[in-house]
């Protein structure tokens, strides 16, 4: 029996999420919608340009699969977690949250003195997240923070697509994917952003292997990576990459394939105040709920509810008490 049902690897980072309008991003000259890495120095300048705006901000622990994991272990899984922070006070403030989530990390690897990852997550008023992030330290993860032994006695391992931006961090992922293939470990893997499609997709590529177990991904990036030009040949096109795929739909819902059929899940009507994390959300429900048993059509229909609950309230996590809510209500 597995000791953990999901293993995750990615980026930590210390979210900073404030509210701006369209027009401070035009001016700071901002990419709308997508994540963008930028230096210290340019994060530095965006705070500086919208300190009036900081009054209303929130920290939190983030980075994209660090979300999934964590959503995964409040609904009730084991889980555990990768990632490389400093031993700075951003650092300590990261891993205690880790902690305080139950999620399990390396606690033998030594921290380096460095800065550890932000990102600063600015929402307009149309629930759009813009995210640019300084990786710090995390730009380094590498196969020296991976613990073998807790990836092999795992369900899944689950994979950022993030880290094809960082040489090691794409190696470990690489590694850990080929570990968990060697111990007979589930693979999930989710392409994280549009951009990083664009831009990374051989990269990518090489992540995913032959082919990973389970790939998460929303409308866009499905269409991106497949060099598609609709939903429907999007779809046919990732099984020949993923053996079952989740593909968000945004406001439509989502469309789901178990290695034989394709379902379509439908919406929870919400009113979007903030996108930050949904997709994240919808992933570490839908792992959550595989690994407990339930079907496709089931996980989807939870990671469905649960990722719109997120858009409907400010950050990119649920409180406690409302993943307990929410299982009750769709899984009974």
């Amino acid at each position: 029996m597995s000791n953990y049902h999901l293993y995750g690897i990615g980026a930590a980072l210390v979210d900073t999420e404030i509210e701006v309008s369209d027009a401070d991003l035009a001016k700071l000259n901002i990419e709308k919608g997508i994540m963008t890495l930028v230096d210290e120095a340019r994060q530095k300048e965006i705070i500086a340009q919208l300190s009036d705006h900081l009054v209303a901000s929130k920290r939190a622990s983030g980075g994209s699969a660090a979300n999934t994991v964590i959503a995964a272990s409040q609904f009730g899984a084991s889980s555990f977690y990768s990632c490389k922070v400093s031993d700075d006070e951003n650092g300590d403030f990261y891993l205690q949250d880790l902690q305080l989530a139950g999620v399990d990390y390396n606690q033998d690897v030594a921290r380096e003195t460095g800065v550890t990852g932000k990102c600063l997550v600015m929402i307009t008023p149309d629930a759009e997240r813009s995210m640019n992030t300084f990786l710090g330290i995390s730009e380094s993860i590498s196969s020296a923070e991976l613990h073998m032994g807790a990836a092999a006695n795992s369900e899944y391992v689950y994979l950022e697509g993030y880290q094809v931006t960082s040489d090691s961090g794409r190696q470990a992922t690489i590694e850990l994917r080929q570990h968990a293939e060697a111990n007979g470990v589930k693979t999930a893997m989710s392409l994280s952003d549009p951009a990083m499609v664009e831009f990374f997709r051989d990269g990518l590529q090489e992540m995913i292997g032959n082919k990973v177990s389970l790939l998460f991904c929303n409308e866009q990036e499905a269409m991106g990576f497949t060099q598609t030009d609709t939903l429907e040949a999007a779809a046919a096109a990732l099984q020949t990459h993923a053996h079952s795929f989740a593909i968000t739909l945004g406001a439509k819902g989502a469309l789901v394939f178990d290695g034989n059929e394709q379902t379509i899940i439908e919406p929870y009507k919400v009113t979007a105040i903030d996108t930050n994390g949904a997709g994240d959300m919808f992933a570490g429900a839908f792992l959550y709920a595989i690994t407990h048993g339930h079907s496709y059509a089931q996980a989807g229909k939870l990671a469905s509810r649960a990722s719109a609950q997120v858009v409907s309230q400010f950050g990119p996590r649920l409180r406690s008490e409302q993943h307990a809510e929410i299982l009750t209500e769709i899984l009974g």
